[in-house]
């Protein structure tokens, strides 16, 4: 049996996940009230359909006027089904107050507000999600997604059957469009030699080869590879041994786009050839 239970932020990208799971073979159900989880659960549980065996539901802010209870019955559904995770989506407040602008959607919170803004609605949903996203298997931020590669990261997620109990995700990204918020470790390689200031490597990316080869071309590059490996290689197998999920190493440089993604594929490398499930992430590289 396996039960994802997906919950976050309004307008961060809950509905295109649970879709993106109906897509895999995933039984889905959109705003279902977090009482109802056990009722869910059990009958798919005994049900001689092998399709509800893996069951996917949006638990959110719409389905109670008591959070706080919400919490708690998530916590205990947790806590008594083993083979249930809970995938948090989300995303900056900005974002959200303009995806919410540009839809002109209706915060489901707006009616708590006295004057129906979105900016305090999405500030007042955060507080009240808080200690849900403590208790989250799985965070995805949006923020600087589309559509596509939020799709790929559910895909990676749970398409494949894995015997490994954590999952490695490894995200180059750019210190100018910001740190990803889900990242648990962040790797600056800002200090490397910067293919950007060479004119005809400038409008590659770390996918060339010209352009891996010129990073990794430097004694600096291939000795801070060596220690980071070796952090790596001593602290994920501790994670794991917490319980860990899924370990989201952000790599970053300027602008994303050659040393990040450069040192993000040699650290994706490593670890698939050590039997590890990876998901390799280049989030700002077209930007």
């Amino acid at each position: 049996m396996e039960f994802v239970i997906i919950t976050g932020m309004s307008g961060a990208g809950k509905t295109t996940a649970l879709h993106v799971l109906e897509d895999i073979g995933y039984y889905c159900v959109d705003n279902l009230p977090a009482s109802l989880l056990p009722t869910l659960y059990n009958l798919c549980s005994a049900s001689k359909d092998s399709m509800m065996k893996r069951a996917a539901v949006v638990v959110d802010v719409r389905g109670t006027d008591n959070f706080e209870e919400m919490y708690n019955q998530l916590e205990t559904f947790k806590a008594e089904h083993k083979d249930s995770n809970i995938l948090f989506i989300d995303a900056k407040t900005d974002c959200l107050i303009v995806r919410y602008k540009e839809t002109r959607r209706r915060h489901p919170l707006s009616e708590r507000i006295k004057d129906g803004s979105v900016a305090e609605a999405v500030e007042l949903e955060k507080a009240l999600y808080i200690p849900i996203k403590r208790i989250s298997d799985f965070k995805i931020d949006t923020t600087y997604m589309s559509n596509k590669q939020l799709r790929e990261r559910v895909l990676s997620m749970f398409m494949e059957d894995t015997t490994q109990s954590i999952t490695l995700t490894f995200m180059s990204f750019g210190f100018k469009y910001g740190i990803p918020l889900e990242a648990d470790m962040i790797l600056d390689v800002r200090c490397l030699p910067n293919p950007f200031y060479i004119p005809e490597l400038k409008p590659l990316t770390g996918l060339d080869k010209k352009v891996r080869e010129y990073v990794m071309n430097s004694d600096d590059t291939r000795e801070f590879l060596r220690r980071t490996l070796n952090l790596l290689d001593f602290s994920v197998p501790l994670y794991q041994k917490e319980g860990k999920s899924e370990l989201v190493v952000g790599v970053g440089c300027t602008g994303g786009k050659h040393r990040s993604v450069t040192l993000a594929r040699k650290l994706d490398e490593h670890f698939v050839q050590k039997g590890y499930k990876c998901i390799i992430q280049h989030r700002d590289v077209n930007k």
